[in-house]
């Protein structure tokens, strides 16, 4: 049998470039080095004007994290006409605070100095990430003009982004609980020390520290029913925003853990969707 049809273009076809390397760092003891690597989903070459860019930070406690593993769930984002990239950062048994934030910058600036191979709006950044991820988010998010944490390449380009997705986010490590026992807990592994005995570090590496009226943006998730991440941390996050003047806007998802399929539901892929359109797409 043969058929013929006839094919309106709607939509964009989608590129995957994976395993890029946007940075070296050492490793094994500062013996050797090893690549940062991010994943980029971006559209079939013509575009009429550069997409924006959403850069996707995974979570693990710091400690553990996957590049590629939540990638098909941000399928129809790039649908929607956004690149979106997951971005490698070292994890907690490596480095120490600031390093992993160091990182996400740096993937951001390569993104930039990228920006005419995946058709990204260099003005354009927004940034979204889970659990420890959605702490590096909350950070990158309110450190825009913070020059110290840009360290490595490409520092001609900012690393600022102009609207920012935490989800259930530790934004305010001097009230989380410890989650094992004391100094071992994933934020001593994170900062490099038991939280009461460094407030100075705990307070550099809370994203409350650095709100003011600049910090771009903000929607923020966060279950109800979350046994790992307090929802308190969101909403300590979501007042200081609003203290300070920012657009924020806080999804409190009734009944929702940590990390469970909730947050992947079109309601709410959709409830993020619109935000980063609203702010990335003006």
């Amino acid at each position: 049998m043969i058929k013929s049809i006839k094919v309106n273009l709607d939509r964009p076809g989608l590129w995957m470039d994976g395993g890029v390397t946007y940075g070296q760092a050492d490793f094994w003891y500062g013996h050797v080095s090893q690549n940062l690597k991010l994943d980029v989903i971006y559209p079939h070459e013509n575009q009429e004007k550069p997409w924006p860019c959403i850069v996707w930070i995974c979570g693990g406690a710091w400690r553990n994290m996957d590049v590629h593993a939540h990638m098909p769930n941000f399928v129809e984002l790039a649908r929607k006409g956004f690149v979106v990239a997951s971005v490698q950062y070292r994890l907690s048994n490596e480095v120490t605070f600031p390093a992993a934030l160091e990182d996400v910058k740096a993937a951001i600036r390569y993104l930039r100095r990228r920006a005419d191979r995946y058709n990204i709006d260099v003005n354009k950044f927004g940034v979204m990430g889970e659990s420890a991820g959605g702490h590096l988010a909350g950070m990158v998010a309110v450190t825009g003009g913070v020059k110290e944490f840009d360290k490595g390449d490409n520092l001609e380009f900012s690393s600022a982004v102009q609207a920012a997705c935490p989800w259930y986010m530790v934004s305010d490590l001097s009230v989380f609980p410890p989650l094992d026992e004391p100094g071992l807990s994933p934020e001593a592994r994170f900062i490099g020390g038991i939280p009461r005995d460094n407030p100075e570090l705990v307070r550099a590496a809370s994203p409350v520290t650095y709100v003011s009226s600049d910090c771009p943006p903000c929607l923020l998730l966060h279950g109800t029913d979350d046994k790992t991440v307090p929802h308190d941390q969101s909403v300590r996050f979501h007042d200081a925003l609003e203290k300070a003047g920012v657009p924020v806007s806080l999804y409190s998802v009734e009944g929702a853990d940590h990390a469970d399929e909730n947050f992947f539901q079109e309601s709410v892929m959709k409830i993020i969707g619109e935000f980063f359109e609203d702010i990335l797409k003006k």
